[in-house]
């Protein structure tokens, strides 16, 4: 049986996705990816569709389901390398990628993953009544 590769990066899990996708793939990679992220407490999941030169509504559909199932686990999804002609023709088609961050590139993407899942600044550690970053001048 056929699989892509997901590999980790820290919080994050990434797919590069260099094969033709055919249906059976891309149920067999929602299925592995949804098991990885459970597995590894992923908070975000990069995938790469660079090499694609078709994404058609199953694969978008599919595209859609990772996102959602992800975002279920409490993973953010953003989708990277989009070809011009693929959006072209998703537009044309109507189809619309519901649920689905996208980014130019892997770059652009990884920032986008790590500013979506930033924590807010953490209050100052306070000990006896003073703070750490309390020098003690006054």
């Amino acid at each position: 049986m056929e699989h892509i590769p997901i590999l980790q990066m820290g919080n994050f899990l990434l797919v590069t996705i260099q094969v033709d996708m055919h249906d059976r793939l891309a149920l067999t990679l929602q299925d592995d990816l949804t098991n990885r992220i459970s597995e590894t407490s992923a908070h975000g999941v990069l995938i790469d569709i660079s090499a694609l030169e078709i994404v058609d509504s199953f694969i978008g559909r599919v595209l859609g389901n990772i996102a959602r199932m992800a975002r279920v686990l409490d993973a953010e999804t953003v989708v990277v390398g989009m070809q011009p002609a693929v959006a072209i023709t998703l537009v044309e088609l109507g189809l619309s990628l519901t649920g689905i961050r996208t980014a130019l590139n892997l770059e652009k993407g990884m920032a986008l993953l790590r500013s979506s899942l930033s924590e807010p600044a953490k209050p100052p550690i306070v000990e006896r009544g003073r703070s750490v970053h309390d020098d003690g001048k006054d």
